[in-house]
């Protein structure tokens, strides 16, 4: 892909001067900082391509080539070992007012600033509340910004000073010998500012424990092991950084009529003997409501019926499910001498009958024979 022109990027003239530059660079850096847009490929791509642009134009002898030759010039420059920044300008020098300004701290300041941690939160739901969806309430500890000090730590009235050790830098530089280490500063352990005089409701810290409490909108349709995440809404940063997210797991309790499967819904349906031989209609529960399952004479055990639309609407989208209804023929208990000797005479009458009314009686005694002749043979 061909890069686009410097000064484009940057929105600026050709005869902007070093002062311009840098602050249109400071806008970009803000807006589109990967800090300020996590995941987000395209503000990625932006802060990068404003960074490149930037780097050609700072420096004097670059620009001259560059405005002379264009991008040509400048790989040409790179490729025959040229020194880069010249006059010995490192990036860090050019653009660490530039990072310093955006995130607090002027050109010799090093302060760290880190993102608020990420946090998760385990939602249980009913199946009803997972599949039609709803909005609740959820209340969970995490750390927020010191409302006395404004997340700063230091006493209202005062403010953080450079440390003394390591002159702002977060980092100190140790002599062993012929090696020269260097390693996080002990005083400022790293932040590069030290407070004298800290905050007394935080202790310091910037940050303090409290519950928070959110409303979450739960979208139709999830299952378990779906996240939904909310932006910003995780631990407090620290030293002007962005809040972490809040990852809300969801998690469905069993149902005691209902299966889910994907989309789909299965239930069994209990019926008595003569709904099975005679047919009729036997009431069903949906999560819409109920309806009337229709079940044909000599219908058996185990047999499974198929409601369209009555399952889920998957949350990414696509054809609700069904509901598949498993007919389960129930045997009378408990019952009285009459019920026995009725059921004693229609046992009779059905088995005077022959097979023919119990198609699969003669197949399966015919499966044993077979078997028991194998095992003889």
């Amino acid at each position: 892909m061909a890069k686009r022109d410097y000064y484009e990027v940057l929105g600026a003239e050709k005869g902007a001067t070093e002062e311009d530059l840098k602050k249109s660079f400071r806008r970009l850096a803000m807006k589109y900082h990967p800090d300020r847009n996590p995941d987000d490929a395209d503000a990625e791509h932006k802060f990068k391509e404003a960074k490149e642009a930037y780097e050609g134009l700072a420096d004097a002898g670059k620009r001259a080539t560059y405005d002379q030759f264009g991008h040509a010039g400048l790989d040409a420059t790179a490729g025959s070992g040229g020194a880069g920044f010249g006059a010995g300008a490192a990036f860090s020098d050019i653009f660490g007012d530039v990072f310093g300004d955006i995130f607090g701290g002027g050109r010799r300041s090093r302060t760290s600033v880190y993102r608020g941690a990420d946090l998760r939160y385990e939602l249980r739901l009913d199946l009803e509340q997972a599949v039609l969806g709803e909005s609740t309430n959820i209340t969970f500890p995490t750390q927020v910004a010191c409302d006395t000090c404004h997340g700063s730590g230091a006493k209202p009235g005062t403010s953080s000073k450079e440390c003394g050790t390591c002159g702002g830098a977060g980092q100190v530089r140790m002599q062993q010998g012929f090696f020269s280490v260097q390693q996080t500063c002990p005083t400022c352990r790293g932040a590069g500012t030290v407070i004298a005089d800290p905050c007394g409701n935080c202790r310091g810290i910037g940050r303090v424990q409290q519950k928070k409490t959110l409303a979450v909108k739960v979208p139709a349709g999830v299952d378990n092991g779906d996240r939904i995440r909310l932006t910003g809404e995780g631990e407090a940063g620290q030293n002007g950084g962005p809040s972490g997210d809040l990852y809300v797991e969801i998690s469905v309790n069993s149902h005691p009529i209902f299966e889910r499967d994907g989309a789909d819904l299965r239930c069994e349906v209990p019926i008595n003997f003569s709904v099975a031989a005679l047919g009729g209609n036997v009431p069903v529960p949906t999560l819409q409501g109920e309806v009337s399952l229709k079940i044909p004479a000599e219908t058996q055990s185990g047999r499974v019926f198929r409601l369209r639309g009555k399952g889920v609407r998957p949350v990414r989208g696509g054809m609700q499910g069904d509901l598949y209804c498993l007919v389960e023929v129930e045997t009378p208990v408990k019952m009285t001498t009459k019920q026995k000797k009725l059921l004693r005479s229609f046992t009779e009458a059905i088995e005077a009958g022959g097979d023919r009314h119990r198609p699969r009686n003669q197949s399966w005694h015919a499966s044993v024979r077979s078997f028991f002749d194998k095992i003889g043979s």
